[in-house]
This record gives C-alpha cells, structure tokens and sequence, in this order.
C-alpha cells in the first residue's frame, strides 16, 4: 500500500482492525466466509474449557497461512475475496479505459502502467535519477531541507513527517502537525533492545543490498549501510515508543512556527517551510514530541553532511523501492515482508498494484465499487442496528453508578453528537488535476501523492470538512475520529463475517453490532474520554471520575499483560487498551441490543442447536479467529495497538455474566473468571 508522505487525517482515527484492505464482495455470490458456521467450530472442546477453540477450532485445523501473508483469519479471507472484485474492476477498465479523464482511464491506465513489468524492469532506478543527482549536490543543511520538503511531499520520510489533519484543541479548523520520524524500523525498540539483534543485523544488510542495486559497490554499501543505522540509532533516542505516542496530551505542543525556529535552531525549518509551500496565512505548528526535535536539531549539525546525505539517500530509495524494478521491489519485500513480518513470498503482482491504486486515487476506484456492489437495503439495516445500540448506550451513561452527575451531563453531551456514516461518502475526491498515464507507473504514483499532499496542505487553517471520508468505501474495516465525532463504517466490511442481512439478528449483533458498539466506545476509552462533544481536546471529566475510570481500565491492563502471544512474549496491556475498552464495551452494549430486540417476542428456536444468546458470543469469537506467523505476532505485540484476533475473541467476554450463563460456566471452569476480578467501564 502506498504510504504518503504527508500522513492523511487517519492518523487521528481509531480504526477496529490493524489493517485496511479491499472491497466488498458482489451480493449475487454466495459468502465464501459465513458470519457464522458450525465447520468452524471444535465441538469436541467444552466451550467452559476453551472458548475460543469450541468456537473456531474447526477452522484452526483446517486452515494454514497463505504463503503471501503474514497472519490469516476471518478478515483476511474477506480481504482476498474483496480483491478478486477489486481485480475485475481494474482489469476490465485496464481493457476498456473509456474517455480521457473519466475514472474508468484513470484507474485502468494506472493499473496497466503497474502491470507493464517490461517497461518497469528496463527503467531501473532512472525515475529517480533527478532526486538522487540532486542529493548528490546538496552543499549545505539548508540545502538538505529543501530537498526533504520535495520528499514529504512525494515519497521518501527522512528526519520527521508533518501531517494536516483537525487542530485537536480547535477541532474544526485544520492544523499543521510536525511528528518524529526518519526511522525505517517499526519502533525504537527494534533499534535498542537485544530482542531484536537479528533485525538490526538484517537491517544493514538490506540497506546495503538495495544501495548495490543502485549502482553502489558492495564494499562501499555496507559502510554507507552502517552509516544509516548508526544515524537512526541516533534519532531513535529520543523517539517514543508507540505505548507513549497514545498520550494525546502529551503529544500535543502548540507553539508559533516563529518559536519552533528558535527553539530548533539547529534544524532549517524556514528553508523546508518554504519548499514545502506552507501557506503564509499558517503562523502555528503541533509539535508531537519536542525532545525528538530538539535532538533532531542538535544531532543535524553535529554529524558530517555526508552522512546525512547518504541518510536521505537511503529513505528515498527505501521508499521508491516497491514501485521500482522487480529485483529493488524483490529486496524490499525481503526486508519488510520476510524479515520482519514473517512472510515467504510476495502477492501477485495485480494485487500489489491494486493495492496502490487504491491509496493512490482510492476514490475513483470507490466510485466504480459502489455502482456494482453496494447494496441499499444494506445501509437501511446497519442504521436501524447503530439507532439500536445507541439507545443501550445512551441509558448506561444517564445511569452509570460510578460517574458523577457534573461528568455524567458532558458525557450524554457528546454522545448527542455522535453521527454515523455508511457505505461510503457523498463527497468524492477529485482527480481531475492528476494525469494518469498508461506508460508511466512511477509518475502516476508520485503526481497522485504530490496532488493530495497539496490539497491537505493548502486547506491547513481553514474549516473542517466533515463529509470527508478517511478510508475508501472497498475497505474492510471501520473508525472513530475523535476530532469529528463520527462513527464510520466503509460498505466493505458490511458483509460476512462481520454482517450477513440474511442471518438472526442474534449473529448480526454478534459481529457487526459489537462493531459498532466498539466504535462508538472508543468515543469512550482512555484516549476518546478526553475529547469533548465538540472533538477538542479537553478536560470535562472531574478528579474524582477520572480515577475511577483509570482504576477500571487498569484492570483491564493487567488482565491483557497475563496473556501470552508466544512462549514468552506477553500482550502489552497498556498498548492495547484503547481498543480492549472498545470491544469490552462494544460485545456488552451489543449484547443488551439483541436482548432487547427479543422483548415482547416469542423465545426464538434454537439454530444449530445453538440459542441466540449462544450464537452472539460465537458469532463475535468467529470474526475474530486468526493465525500469524511468529515474526508477525512479534511486531503486532510490538507495535500495536490492537491485542492479536485470537485473544480478542474472548478477552473481552470472560468479563461478562451472561457469557458464563449462555455456556454454563461456573467456578472451576478454565474460562471461569470470579466477579470480583471483572472489568466493567462503560
């Protein structure tokens, strides 16, 4: 997937899977991954024992990891099939690109561009002959900044990354954020802890390959490579660790751009302002983390030009890589794929490029999407679930016995404004402006990049647009933004498993409707809380009221940290606990839902042999059913923020009475937890 240098607005979101993928599946096919079967299910396993393998075992036997993945599950089953829709879209608009200009040429021409393997291999590294010549000539810091500012604005993240995105303490006007950055492993552990020596090992090794790729002698690759590393090494002192870059608070320093250049003197920030096109009218910055930049500022000058040149070198070919050359992409993917995720081989070709199109001009793909596959009647039933949810929600709050009144008032306030999009937005992007060539897929991808990163940087200070969507319709996943107060739900996982309108609402309310739930909690977890009905950061929560809440989540931390996702490699609590907040309460919230759907109705028929109050918690512990290599387990626990799918299929659900009264659990049981070690917040 593409990563654009200026980061989008999801840096804000909480989204409810790791990963972003696909689009939705025709509905004249047959589900290929039911929102609920008995296949999947170990009926062998007591549920009392072992839940999670009672409700998915069948499927944990049956199933390994595709040798181009790095985890599998019910997410990424829907994902592949997603793309074999997303593959007839671009393929057939790559055969019959319609007229110059339209969506269909734009998304075909790119698409065959990327496909033109020949073409690609023959060019070489010759689309980035320019940026690397003018590396090459850079004289001074000044100099380097500039040409940073080129690179955040197309494709390559040395030193830090700036993002546009809601001012969170004025939430409706659009902010110019500076964030650390410059680092190509995962997080500053990889670069400090013993833990991860192979990778630092591996790392070199891959910088100097892809730097002999580019025409380097070998000998002289691996000095630069160390080079790299040990400037990386450097800037990773001051980072945070992703744990840390969770305070929102704290990562939030407002100062004006004028105190920024004295206060990081030693980096060139009027000359990269400058490049940049910064609008004259913009006279503050967010600075993330002030010590990353104050070392920033000290570590520039104090190392040769040289080094640092080598450095910036690096990023850009690290970050033009995949779209280069197959042998530059093959290393690339060696690194970042194998090395650390695990994963033996790439996709095929027409999937990875797929996947560029779709962070590239996703929109004009949305829009071809849409027509085909998106059904209304869909939309009609999720609303009628999201107004149902809502309603438990909303009398939880006015009745929680641990929130005081004053906290209580400000809390049924912002869920007034909570607002729901679905399917996808009613304001699509405009591409008129990027030119989409057949022949040209390093440029395609490059003017794609550089148009959006403009667009966000020319409204900086303006209104907030709330119609603006920050995930395409095909993608297979769901989000909160606390800055817009909006639950948002891509028409690409409104199918199985996550949602199936032609099953009970017992297994609807299971999948999707704790979905919802867990989205619209995370207006409520440890991050959420402190946004107010307006989406600024803000503190309405009393001393009082605040503690509790923190003494309640810590529970929930500390039952995380006791799970185990490799013999020894525990889950970090801590790290995860946004999105444990959200699924406790979004299974419980959901849970009453269903219950009161059922009210005043005959006890339905048992399905399967199952109860509904039985099917809901299988249905919720089969979407979250995964397997993942051991690399990728390692930088899911390392990075976060969301605990691996097999513990999310029943962490959240041994915390629940009418879990332990739908299986019979009782004390003794291995999935018995005692009441007085429960969670409950929300």
């Amino acid at each position: 997937m593409i990563l654009p240098r200026i980061l989008p607005s999801t840096t804000l979101l909480v989204a409810l899977l790791p990963l972003a993928r696909g689009a939705e599946a025709s509905p004249n096919q047959p589900p290929a991954n039911p929102a609920f079967s008995v296949k999947h299910m170990d009926l062998s396993v007591s549920p009392r024992e072992d839940f999670a393998k009672f409700a998915a075992g069948g499927w944990y036997g049956r199933t390994s990891i595709p040798s181009d993945k790095s985890r599998w599950g019910g997410m990424d089953e829907l994902a592949e099939r997603n793309w074999a829709n997303v593959r007839r879209i671009v393929e057939e608009a790559a055969a019959a690109p319609g007229a110059a200009g339209s969506n269909t040429q734009k998304v075909g021409d790119f698409f065959a561009s990327a496909m033109d393997v020949a073409r690609i291999n023959a060019l070489g590294t010759k689309p980035i002959e320019a940026d690397l010549a003018a590396i090459a000539a850079v004289k001074d810091l000044d100099g380097l900044m500039e040409l940073t500012a080129r690179m955040h604005l197309q494709l390559g993240n040395p030193f830090f990354t700036v993002a546009f995105f809601p001012d969170q303490k004025k939430s409706d006007t659009y902010g110019f954020y500076l964030f650390q950055g410059g680092l190509s492993l995962p997080s500053k552990d990889y670069y400090f802890s013993e833990k991860f020596a192979r990778e630092r090992w591996e790392f070199v090794g891959h910088v100097a390959k892809t730097l002999e790729l580019a025409g380097t002698a070998k000998a002289e690759a691996y000095r630069q490579a160390e080079i790299v590393l040990s400037l990386e090494k450097a800037l990773a002192e001051n980072a945070k660790l992703p744990v840390e870059l969770r305070d929102r608070l704290a990562n939030y320093n407002k100062m004006s751009i004028a105190e920024a250049v004295q206060a990081y003197a030693g980096l060139p920030l009027p000359r990269y302002l400058s490049a940049l096109g910064l609008p004259a009218s913009v006279k503050d910055v967010i600075v993330g983390q002030p010590k990353f930049c104050e070392g920033l500022a000290k570590l520039l000058p104090a190392r040769p030009l040289e080094e640092w040149k080598t450095y910036v070198r690096w990023h850009l070919l690290s970050a033009a890589a995949p779209y280069l050359s197959e042998a530059l992409e093959g290393e690339n993917f060696r690194f970042f794929g194998t090395v650390l995720n695990g994963t033996p081989q790439q996709e095929p070709r027409w999937q990875r490029a797929s996947r560029v199109i779709n962070g590239a001009i996703g929109d004009a793909l949305g829009q071809i999407y849409v027509a085909r596959h998106f059904p209304p009647e869909s939309k009609a039933r999720m609303m009628e679930m999201i107004e149902n949810i809502k309603a438990v929600l909303r009398d939880r709050l006015a009745g929680l016995e641990w929130m005081s009144e004053p906290t209580r008032q400000k809390a049924l306030a912002k869920f007034a404004r909570f607002e729901a999009m679905i399917g996808y937005t009613d304001k699509w992007r405009d591409y008129s402006k990027v030119e989409i060539r057949r022949d040209d897929y390093f440029g395609n991808l490059v003017r794609a990049t550089l148009a959006d990163a403009r667009r966000r940087i020319d409204r900086t200070g303006q209104p907030v647009d709330k119609r603006e969507w920050s995930m395409t319709p095909s993608t297979v996943n769901a989000y909160f933004s606390p800055t817009t107060n909006q639950i948002v739900f891509p028409a690409g996982i409104l199918q199985p498993p996550f949602f199936d309108p032609q099953l009970d609402d017992a297994v609807n309310y299971g999948a999707i409707g704790a979905v919802i739930g867990h989205e619209i909690t995370h207006g409520y977890d440890d991050q959420g809380r402190r946004y107010d009905a307006d989406g600024n950061l803000a503190d309405w929560w009393t001393t009082e009221d605040a503690t509790k809440f923190r003494e309640r989540a810590q529970r929930l931390v500390e039952q995380f940290n006791g799970y185990q996702a490799l013999p020894g490699l525990a889950i970090n609590g801590q790290l995860a606990l946004g999105e444990n907040i959200a699924d406790l309460g979004g299974t419980s919230i959901a849970f009453e839902a269903l219950q009161r759907s059922l009210q005043g109705k005959p006890t339905p028929p048992k399905i399967d042999g199952f109860t509904p109050e039985q099917r809901f918690f299988i249905s919720w512990a089969q979407q979250w059913r995964t397997s993942y290599r051991d690399d990728a387990m390692r930088l899911q626990v390392a990075r976060g923020p969301h605990a691996p799918g097999n513990f999310r299929a029943y962490g959240p659900l041994v915390n629940f009475q009418p879990f332990f009264d739908a299986f019979g659990i009782k004390e003794g049981d291995k999935m018995w937890k005692p009441p007085a070690e429960r969670t409950k917040i929300w």
